[in-house]
């Protein structure tokens, strides 16, 4: 049942949690010999982790990603379920919680297998491992040089039943870019990897290297198990792939706000900090009570597209950290009227893709960057 719709407000986020689900069945579908893992990392990339889980487990993903342990044992201590993987450590993190969470956990290297080995111990429990291989992203893994010791360490591990070495997996770096080289040796050089591990005794449950592009483009890297991230919540990976429709996705996230103040302006007026706007002629202005410091990108004063009155109109001037102006052309509108800067364009709003055009960004930025003093707001079967 959807929810009553919210009172005008400042701004809101609304996230439609009956459109990520169809979304999270639509990318099941294009991996359909592979498991799932629904990652919400960075507050579900803006949209809410938890809400955000929930759904996507109700919509049949098996697993949960996120990047810090933090994040995965706020959804264990939020009743979550499951298998919930998480990648980003550092030293001194908390790994002996992560095992009593029962939390699968990544190891690029020697110095975190010795920590996640010293914490299942002090745990009395084995740890969830997942071995992560650079195959030429350059971020974290482990390289191929160095593999053949990770590789034995661990082993070494799971025979004093410290940890089981539950995957093995790596991230693509031009997956969003179509015929990358780099794509196909990398995917060459994870099933080198992979053949060396299972060769010294390994026995993964799942191996994994696709993300959200490489789900919807590249059906060789699926493996056992695919993650999707952006795709997720309805944003297309990049430009060159399509767009969120012609790639089956539903946006779930629409940003609006409540015109401030609406008021006549003479010509030669100058709109917002330093003057880069001035008015014309004679015009109204209106003020949009949200900006940088809730997430809109400064970089796009005088380009960010918002949809007030059933018209596009262009950011006037610098986009302040509490708000920003938009020329209305005479427009006649009262304070209140809704302004949309962006959604699934249904009603010919923006989307978050022209959003990401004009700050010279990628649309990931855009949704994950709004910040709390937004409220979302869901809509949805059990929202």
């Amino acid at each position: 049942m959807s929810q009553t719709p919210p009172q005008p407000s400042r701004v809101r986020a609304e996230i439609d949690l009956d459109a990520l689900r169809a979304n999270v069945r639509a990318l099941r579908a294009r991996a359909p010999r592979s498991a799932l893992m629904a990652v919400v990392k960075s507050d579900g990339y803006g949209h809410g982790a938890l809400p955000c889980a929930r759904a996507a487990i109700e919509a049949g993903a098996e697993w949960l990603g996120t990047a810090t342990p933090q994040e995965a044992l706020a959804l264990r201590a939020a009743g979550v379920g499951g298998r919930i993987m998480c990648w980003l450590w550092t030293p001194g993190d908390p790994w002996r919680e992560a095992v009593e969470a029962d939390l699968d956990v990544s190891v690029s290297g020697m110095w975190a297998l010795a920590e996640v080995t010293a914490a299942a111990r002090e745990a009395g429990r084995p740890a969830r491992v997942h071995l992560k291989a650079d195959t030429g992203l350059g971020r974290n893994g482990c390289l191929p040089a160095d593999w053949p010791e990770l590789v034995a360490a661990a082993l070494a591990g799971e025979a004093a039943g410290d940890l089981r070495v539950v995957g093995l997996w790596s991230h693509l770096a031009c997956a969003d870019e179509p015929g990358h080289a780099s794509v196909a040796d990398q995917l060459g050089t994870f099933r080198r990897m992979v053949a060396h591990a299972e060769g010294e005794g390994v026995r993964p449950e799942v191996r994994h290297l696709a993300n959200s592009p490489a789900v919807l483009t590249l059906p060789d890297t699926h493996f056992d198990l695919v993650r999707t991230g952006i795709a997720m919540y309805g944003v297309s990976p990049a430009p060159e792939l399509g767009t969120a429709a012609e790639l089956g996705l539903r946006p779930v996230m629409t940003l609006s706000a409540s015109l401030a103040l609406v008021k006549r302006a003479p010509a030669g007026h100058g709109v917002s900090y330093g003057h880069r706007y001035v008015t014309g002629r004679e015009t109204v202005l209106g003020l949009v009570p949200v900006g940088y410091g809730d997430g809109v990108p400064r970089h796009a004063s005088g380009r960010g597209p918002v949809l007030v009155g059933g018209e596009w109109r262009r950011v006037a001037g610098r986009i302040a950290m509490d708000q920003f102006v938009v020329d209305l052309d005479g427009q006649k509108l009262q304070e209140g009227a809704e302004a949309v800067l962006f959604g699934p364009g249904d009603r010919g709003e923006p989307t978050v893709q022209d959003w990401a055009e004009a700050a010279d960004t990628i649309a990931y930025e855009i949704v994950t960057r709004i910040g709390s003093r937004v409220p979302r707001v869901y809509r949805g079967a059990s929202a």
